[in-house]
């Protein structure tokens, strides 16, 4: 079956490519800010135009970022040479008020040995004269386009002669999978645990708080099952939240834990189990999310550190008895691999299905093992359940005074529930619904018998009073 083309979006350092990725795919996945080197890592969105289907990616910038980086403009340097060998198509964005720059010419060199197609762009031309984009054609790429990515102008042009080579085959949709949101505070070692599971180097890794501010979106295949992993930015306290850039990046990871099936909470074993790492855990419980934990850095912890972090474990996590905890190691491989046994089973528990005949038994037999109470006097019905939900399961169960069923029954119910489907890293959420009258506030039409029954009863009692006179 044939592949969407990929198209990988290539320059310098703010150049608008993230701004032209958003524009291509209708989204605001990529983060835009009047920032350089803002994307780090490759970011893959699906885009179509007139019908043409394609993969767009979006990487970060090739030559050195304006803030000083070297180091890490390296990595942003490799992950965009990477997507440049994987790709079908280029396009090559350069700044039309900047004109060319050493840089640019350089990157216009590597793709002349490539033999791919490429489409040059020269962005933010907004205010600037038409004979600006004239010096671009000294790359020897051909014609550029103009474009003002910000306000959408000139990438139909562009969309038009980048789609019309691809053919109806070459339009197949990529098959939705597990999505897993790996999160976490900063420089716990998640893109490490990313780059691990998917084996291969994806994701930016570099021993600095904050590296990844974005959510990568990472398709692939596992044992024939398809995935999607959400490489996500750590999130901080909220009072250690400064800049501009790293809240849009919390509002990203929050928003990925909400797109996921599965969120995997990674834990520093060296640091132990922090407060904002609860918080983290917060959110996803919130969102209803299926949890696995993985206590990352083991390996490299003394016995008296280790015997200390499992009772931390026991003591922080037990109020979620139902989820998987792992200690393992990200960089080395410990323990990773059991990690996806228990992502499937979370995921198949938050996904669950069951008839409403079963789940009425199942709290016909909860009811008579242990009642509910009596409320003034009176004892509370409950008549029977069905399934209103998935991902996380919701039971609603109904009755009369739900409303003055007590929290430890709630509990119980709840409790026995998770037993007997055996439903483990998800949250389980158990609604009561008041029984109302279908008949309240209706009037009632009497039927010909019934009417009949009134006039023999009128006529009976009409005659016994004629006899007592």
């Amino acid at each position: 079956m044939p592949m969407k083309p990929v198209v990988a979006l290539i320059g310098r350092p703010n150049v608008g490519k993230s701004t032209i990725f958003n524009q291509m795919t209708k989204t605001r996945q990529a983060l835009v800010a009047d920032l350089s080197g803002l994307t780090r890592d490759r970011q893959y969105g699906d885009a179509s135009h007139e019908g043409k289907s394609f993969i767009v990616v979006d990487t970060g910038g090739i030559g050195e970022a304006d803030d000083g980086q070297g180091a890490i403009d390296d990595y942003m340097s490799t992950q965009s040479h990477t997507a440049i060998h994987e790709a079908d198509i280029i396009v090559f964005v350069v700044d039309a008020r900047a004109g060319i720059v050493g840089a640019d010419a350089e990157i216009a060199k590597l793709l002349h040995t490539l033999g791919k197609p490429v489409y040059l762009v020269a962005n933010k031309i907004d205010g600037v004269h038409d004979a600006a984009t004239a010096e671009f054609f000294a790359l020897g790429l051909g014609e550029p386009y103009p474009m003002a990515a910000s306000h959408g102008r000139g990438l139909s042009n562009l969309l038009d002669d980048l789609t019309a080579p691809m053919t109806e085959q070459e339009i197949q949709e990529t098959p939705d999978g597990l999505k897993l949101a790996v999160i976490g505070r900063p420089n716990v070692g998640k893109s490490t645990l990313v780059n691990r599971l998917l084996g291969e180097e994806r994701v930016v890794v570099y021993d600095m708080p904050g590296t990844t501010r974005d959510s990568i979106y990472i398709p692939y295949e596992r044992d024939g099952k398809h995935y999607v992993l959400i490489d996500t930015a750590g999130v901080r306290r909220r009072g250690r939240i400064d800049e501009k850039v790293e809240k849009f990046s919390v509002i990203k990871a929050l928003q990925a834990i909400k797109d996921a099936n599965v969120a995997i909470l990674v834990v520093d074993a060296q640091e132990g189990i922090v407060d904002q790492d609860l918080h983290m855990l917060g959110y996803a419980l919130d969102a209803g999310r299926a949890i696995v934990i993985a206590i990352n850095k083991w390996d490299g912890l003394s016995e008296d550190k280790k015997q200390m972090v499992k009772i931390e474990i026991e003591r922080r996590f037990d109020f979620i008895p139902y989820v998987k905890v792992h200690l393992i190691s990200a960089l080395h491989g410990t323990g990773v691999g059991n990690l996806y046994p228990s992502i499937l089973r979370a995921y198949q528990s938050a996904m669950f299905k069951v008839s409403t005949s079963r789940l009425t038994r199942i709290l016909e037999d909860a009811i008579s093992a242990h009642p509910p109470p009596m409320v003034s006097g009176r004892r509370i019905k409950l008549r029977y359940a069905h399934l209103g939900g998935h991902n996380p399961p919701v039971i609603v169960v109904h009755g009369n005074q739900t409303g003055s069923l007590p929290n430890s029954y709630r509990r119980y119910l709840e409790n026995e529930f998770r037993q007997v489907f055996k439903l483990e890293g998800t949250p389980l959420k158990v609604e009561f619904k008041l029984n109302s009258n279908p008949y309240s506030g209706k009037k009632t039409v009497p039927t010909k018998a019934k009417l009949q029954q009134q006039r023999q009863r009128r006529r009976v009692q009409k005659f016994k009073k004629q006899k007592k006179r």
